[in-house]
């Protein structure tokens, strides 16, 4: 059979494969990643070949591949042409789905195949396996577990393609000694007990999506034509929204103005009982506008120019005084306060003061953008700060340097805010991570392939500080922030949150070595 035979497109694989079982054939299913293909994977399919007549294997596109930073290693035609060579495999089909249900629904297979490790459904830290079982008893098939022969794709390409550097390479090999994938799912699972109250700026990112056509004759202005606009919660709400992947208790603090269609908005992204949002109308809800060219696949979303709503007059001093008391009547409650300080207007000096004298542990994330440049400094605005992460910008500001040694300006800064954790973040370059017993250690962006960068500062701050909440080793915390920040600029801004599925499967690939 040819390669061309071989491969069938998603639209169609249903049909062809019914015709097939028409004719009496036995149908069986392999579906997964398939990234390197080795020979755990051609004696699982020379097993399934022999339950059945025809061999379909389906593979998740790449772009719904979630098994951590940098993969799939290889994308989708070279993964389609590795297993194309295979002479047990009769049909390929690339599935546009994260998970294996509507792949094992476009089959129908009589027989599904997973590997034997999957015997125990909890192994799995996605859960979908649960899914994949259901299906299939739904479409009237049976399920075999194969694998004489078990080798880990992951494990491999970890210890002989991996791009990371030494040093990270070393603090990834200490953290799988030293924590089993089991410990580490467990350690996530712990933070569901944490109680979190987030208080911050809340943000509104509208995008809208422009085709440039050029210029324009006369005026020499630059001339687009519109596409379609989307508007995502950021700020302290998209903070929200990581953290409640990890723990279902958390409450939001934050101001809003009293726009109409605002109520139906964070309807959607935040419970009655969750919103503690104090309404001024006064006070204009912040919307950063940004308008942008459409996403080209493997490229950073191109940005021409941003709007920006915001008022210079502040909400009234009656909800501010609201806002303080709310927070000093409660603020003992919860195991960790996040303070998610964008400089537009709900922290003062008092909300400050209330914080960081009464919370049981505060974590901080000070931010310097184009509208508080140089007024919204973190060492200037605190005195105190359990743990808190900065980027290049917020750090030079804060040590009064253009260039300055990394990890002495942030043990500085740390001893300072009297923190047990601190983290500066440089982009796509490294982390530096350092804690109170003076230990430190570096971690490289886990992603090179960027989206969008807007939210992953707020990403890596919203589980590096659940993690130093509870008191984890320095490097595990930075780890769980780099993961984070990984996923996170692989969204548009902050169409989605990070999800505790995705972070486990990232930290599995990572980990596993």
């Amino acid at each position: 059979m040819s390669f061309s035979k071989k491969i069938i497109p998603f639209n169609t694989l249903h049909q062809v494969i019914q015709k097939k079982k028409r004719e009496g054939l036995t149908v069986v299913q392999c579906h997964g990643t398939f990234d390197l293909i080795h020979p755990g994977h051609i004696i699982h399919f020379e097993e399934a070949k022999a339950l059945g007549d025809i061999l379909v294997v389906t593979i998740t596109a790449e772009q719904h591949v979630n098994k951590g930073p940098g993969r799939p290693y290889f994308n989708d035609d070279l993964r389609v042409k590795s297993l194309s060579n295979l002479e047990t495999i009769d049909h390929i089909s690339v599935v546009p789905y994260p998970a294996a249900k509507e792949a094992i629904q476009a089959v129908c297979p009589n027989v599904y195949c997973k590997g034997k490790e999957y015997e125990n459904p909890a192994i799995d830290v996605t859960g979908n396996i649960h899914d994949d079982l259901k299906t299939v008893k739904e479409i009237g098939g049976k399920v075999a577990y194969l694998g004489s022969v078990i080798f880990s794709s992951s494990k491999i390409l970890n210890q002989n393609f991996a791009s990371f550097s030494e040093s990270t390479n070393k603090l990834l090999q200490n953290l799988s000694s030293n924590f089993s994938l089991k410990k580490f799912k467990n350690t996530v699972d712990n933070f569901s007990s944490l109680r979190v109250l987030i208080i911050g700026d809340l943000i509104l990112d509208k995008y809208s999506t422009v085709s440039v056509q050029g210029l324009t004759s006369k005026n020499r202005i630059l001339s687009s034509r519109f596409i379609n606009d989307n508007i995502q919660v950021g700020g302290a709400l998209a903070i929200f929204r990581h953290l409640r992947e990890f723990t279902p208790h958390v409450k939001l603090l934050s101001l809003a103005g009293e726009e109409p269609w605002l109520k139906s908005l964070l309807e959607k992204y935040i419970q009655k009982e969750e919103n503690w949002i104090f309404h001024d109308p006064s006070f204009t809800t912040i919307v950063k506008h940004r308008f942008v060219e459409p996403l080209s696949d493997g490229k950073e979303l191109s940005k021409l120019f941003s709007v920006n709503y915001l008022d210079d007059e502040k909400a009234s001093p009656k909800t501010y005084e609201r806002i303080s008391n709310k927070v000093a009547q409660y603020v003992k409650d919860f195991d960790l306060v996040l303070v998610a300080d964008f400089g537009h207007g709900i922290m003062g000096d008092k909300l400050r003061q209330i914080v960081q004298e009464e919370a049981p542990f505060f974590a901080l994330n000070c931010q310097t953008n184009s509208n508080n440049y140089g007024f919204n400094v973190i060492n200037r605005q605190y005195q105190r700060a359990d743990s808190f992460s900065l980027d290049q910008t917020e750090m030079s500001l804060a040590c009064g340097k253009k260039k300055f040694d990394n990890l002495n300006e942030l043990q500085k800064l740390s001893k300072q805010l009297n923190s047990k954790y601190g983290w500066f973040t440089r982009g796509g370059a490294e982390t530096f991570g350092i804690s109170s017993d003076e230990s430190h250690c570096v971690c490289e962006s886990l992603e090179n392939t960027v989206v969008d960068t807007v939210g992953a500062g707020d990403a890596f701050c919203s589980t590096a500080s659940l993690a130093a909440a509870c008191g984890l080793p320095l490097e595990l915390a930075t780890l769980m922030g780099q993961i984070s920040g990984a996923l996170a600029v692989k969204i548009v801004g902050n169409n989605e949150c990070v999800s505790k599925i995705n972070f486990l499967k990232s930290a599995e690939s990572l980990l596993n070595r």
